[in-house]
């Protein structure tokens, strides 16, 4: 893909869309502000019979394979396969690969040979999942969960124990027990694989997401929060505890090599990071956006970008020049506030106002370090914008509405029966307009609650915003930014063959076959989101979201 301006910095992995050379049509060039991301999101990891660490991308639907000494990347298992949310994965004793593929409540079996038979579908949000030999065994990440030994070669399921308080990533301790989180409760339990009692054997550990052992023996049990936590526990000698802080956000589980050094990934901004003793920490694989979702444009042209696990912007400072003008370093982006889950998001002021597609509106005060929930229960609201009324403006995209929150919280009805509404923007003037995807148009509102198109004949059109008398929309059916002027209703293509909507190494999902939003009560599979906005200096920043960054649409001409 071709660029341009300070954004042209080599990247350490390249793009999925490198072979297909991104266009500005002659009126904006295109410049990456951080590093395509080469992993969406790492959860679970573990070293594979090959020597290489495994890495299951929640988010992404794949797994990947990383050789730590050349630092090589590959993916094993595709996006858009049998396999759609692997959140945890572990070998057996013959090479077998088994993956907990969450949302849809599965566990397979990946032979090999690469061949892909089903374990079981009777497990309901499979998460951590382990090998003892040939046995294997799986828990379930909700409340009153269950622990199970399941039989790949056939037979019904064992349960070993129930009332989990959500359960993660587990493994067989030196004393043969399986160790387990309760990650609400905070404690961390065993039990020994044939079944029998379990017994607590841990409390009070800072919101736990892991259960590892060393090479020595030694318990580590990871935390999920901002600060990058790890608990070490000697359980098996002098039952001491030591709190390690590696700064790396979100923690989701660790691999420890034949050398005993410590592998960590993050579901908050994936990569892979080797975490030593007292907390410091190397990069091997660079961490990156999850998405990114919407995006938003605040004072002084600071980027802020929903990333479904936070709120994260790239790595820039502002420097002299046009007012908005920033200095891009291209490192991994900076997280700003874990949020789950955000993938809305406007700027006014100094406040954040986000949404989830899980339902619900908050605003945050990054000054405050405050969240308020502003509207719950919503059908997937996704963008959102701030009206000239100071009421937060929602596109509804599952109810096929757009919806205002106002200073009070009260949520009103400003137009229904739309397809699929995704973002909405405001003119100079006070005119909404919202993007339909379904429908394939930009929509104008007016004051009758009446939806008139401004603009037709889309392909899937979604993020949206104003810069003086033009509206800007992405195209991700298209892989394109167009343009609409308001005055005279003519268009134009701006930027084409961009890295959006589904990328290259994808395999294409049919719409019934969408994986769930919503797991057993509680948070499955986001829809992607390109967003866009308006800077102060007259760019566009967009979400790239095929590859993981955000992108500067810089004029560089009259039209």
């Amino acid at each position: 893909m071709r660029t341009g301006g300070a954004e042209e910095e080599a990247t350490a992995y390249p793009s999925r869309y490198d072979g297909t050379r991104s266009r500005s049509g002659g009126h904006r060039s295109a410049g990456r502000l951080n590093p395509a991301n080469p992993l969406w999101g790492s959860n679970g990891i573990t070293f594979g019979p090959d020597g290489r660490l495994y890495v299951a991308e929640f988010l992404g639907g794949r797994i990947s394979a990383v050789d730590l000494a050349r630092g090589e990347l590959d993916v094993v298992v595709p996006a858009g396969g049998p396999v759609r949310s692997p959140d945890d994965l572990a070998f057996g004793a013959d090479g077998s690969m088994y993956v907990a593929d969450l949302v849809p409540g599965r566990v397979w079996r990946r032979s090999p040979q690469g061949e892909y038979s089903l374990v079981c579908d009777e497990v309901r949000n499979p998460n951590g999942i382990t090998c003892i030999g040939d046995r294997l065994f799986v828990n379930e990440m909700k409340p009153d969960g269950r622990l199970l030994e399941l039989f790949p070669d056939g037979g019904e399921p064992a349960v070993l124990t129930g009332g989990l308080a959500m359960g993660n990533a587990m493994q067989c301790g030196p004393d043969g027990y399986l160790y387990y989180p309760h990650m609400v409760s905070e404690q961390i339990w065993r039990i020994p694989p044939d079944g029998g009692e379990p017994e607590m054997v841990a409390d009070q550990v800072d919101r736990p997401v892991a259960v590892r052992f060393d090479r020595g023996g030694v318990l580590h049990v990871l935390s999920l929060g901002p600060e990058g936590r790890v608990t070490r526990i000697d359980l098996h000698g002098t039952g001491s505890r030591t709190l390690v802080t590696s700064g790396v956000a979100g923690l989701d589980n660790a691999a420890f090599d034949a050398e005993n050094r410590m592998f960590v990934s993050s579901y908050a901004s994936g990569g892979i990071t080797e975490m030593h003793p007292d907390g410091r920490t190397r990069v091997i694989v660079p961490r990156g956006f999850d998405g990114p979702y919407g995006v938003a444009v605040g004072p002084g042209g600071a980027v802020y970008a929903a990333d479904h696990y936070r709120v994260a912007g790239p790595s820039a400072t502002p420097e002299g020049g046009p007012a908005g003008a920033v200095r891009v370093d291209m490192s991994e982006p900076a997280s700003h506030v874990l949020a789950p889950f955000v993938h809305g998001i406007a700027a006014e002021g100094g406040l954040l106002h986000l949404t989830s597609q899980y339902g619900d509106v908050r605003t945050y005060d990054p000054e405050h370090g405050s969240m308020r929930t502003r509207a719950g229960g919503l059908n997937r609201p996704m963008g959102i914008a701030v009206s000239p009324a100071g009421s937060l403006v929602v596109a509804e995209a599952d109810g096929g509405r757009v919806l205002a929150v106002g200073q009070d919280d009260e949520v009103t009805v400003l137009a229904e029966g739309l397809g699929r509404p995704v973002d909405v923007a405001f003119d100079a003037a006070g005119r909404c307009y919202v993007s339909d995807e379904q429908a394939g148009a930009v929509l104008g509102l007016e004051q009758d609650a009446v939806a008139v198109v401004v603009a037709g004949g889309l392909g899937a059109p979604q993020g949206l915003t104003v810069l003086g008398d033009v509206l800007y929309t992405v195209e991700t059916g298209r892989r394109r930014v167009r343009a609409i002027s308001l005055t005279t209703a003519a268009s134009w293509t701006v930027a084409e063959d961009l890295p959006i909507g589904p990328s290259p190494d994808a395999v294409p999902v049919p719409p019934e076959d969408e994986p769930a939003l919503f797991a057993n009560g509680l948070p499955g599979l986001a829809r992607r989101f390109a967003g866009i906005a308006a800077a102060p200096d007259g760019s566009l920043i967009l979400s790239a979201e095929g590859e993981g960054t955000l992108m500067r649409l810089t004029p560089s001409g009259p039209r």
